[in-house]
């Protein structure tokens, strides 16, 4: 997509026209994901696997994330889609139970942790000057959830799979300078403590955190490029509607950094 993004901002210098009240703005960002914390548990019953020390997530992942914004006076209307996939294949230390079902220590096991999510988010600009903007509005977040244990033989496997709304705040910040270069940060979260708030039908415990801070320069106009630092984190527990082999319990936290390249067609 960011080759995309420059191509159109070299055929079509002006993307949009000053003159009107609405404008288009295109993000891609691209780079590295690096798991700080994760642990996981399914089943009141199973084991809490920390997959960063035991599930090889000790390593640097794939990181890309699309945006699309559109700007109408002072509303912010955006959608993004976020990939999040962590595959790796382990050989366990000790017996690793997962709701009902136990994987010995000693034989491959592959994990999956898929946790792609795709957000709308309205905004509105309480701040908006030249140099300066400040934004607040409200997000939805649609949760893809695929977790998955197998063997690497094929003799047994475990799958969680959820979908389902997850409600955000969301605050946005902006300082432009005469220079060229800006500094951005964007911070959407919710705590939910109590069932519906969460997305889900029971009294499970929801958090999520997602925080940049971004440091770029005015290219070639339209185009912008940053430099971008931002955390992931989150998670659940609680019990649920089964979706397995177990009683519905899943405590499932995580802490993820990702450091990205990112460019803006605006």
């Amino acid at each position: 997509m960011i080759p995309l993004l420059i191509t159109a901002a070299l055929a079509n210098p002006q993307l949009n026209d000053p003159d009107r009240d609405y404008a288009l703005e295109l993000t891609a960002e691209v780079g590295l994901l690096a798991p700080v914390s994760h642990k996981i548990q399914f089943g009141s019953d199973g084991d809490y696997l920390d997959y960063v020390k035991d599930g090889g997530q000790d390593n640097l992942f794939a990181f890309f994330r699309p945006t699309a914004a559109f700007h109408w006076k002072r509303q912010v209307f955006t959608v993004l889609w976020q990939p999040l996939n962590l595959d790796s294949t382990v050989v366990l230390d000790e017996d690793l139970r997962v709701d009902d079902l136990t994987f010995a220590a000693g034989d491959p096991i592959d994990l999956r942790y898929g946790f792609s999510f795709w957000r709308l988010s309205w905004g509105h600009r309480l701040l908006d000057r030249d140099q300066a903007e400040v934004t607040v509005g409200l997000g939805l977040q649609i949760r893809n959830a695929t977790i998955g244990f197998t063997q690497s033989d094929g003799s047994q496997s475990e799958f969680n799979r959820d979908i389902g709304p997850v409600p955000l705040l969301e605050l946005e910040w902006r300082r432009q300078f005469d220079d060229g270069f800006f500094f951005e940060a964007e911070v959407d979260g919710f705590y939910a403590p109590i069932k519906y708030l969460n997305g889900r039908g029971v009294d499970v415990i929801g958090a999520i955190a997602d925080v940049q801070l971004r440091a770029g320069v005015d290219l070639m106009e339209p185009t912008q490029a940053f430099l971008g630092l931002r955390y992931i984190g989150g998670g659940a527990e609680g019990t649920g509607t089964p979706d397995g082999t177990g009683d519905g319990f899943t405590r499932n936290w995580l802490h993820f950094l990702t450091l990205s390249v990112g460019f803006r067609v605006r």
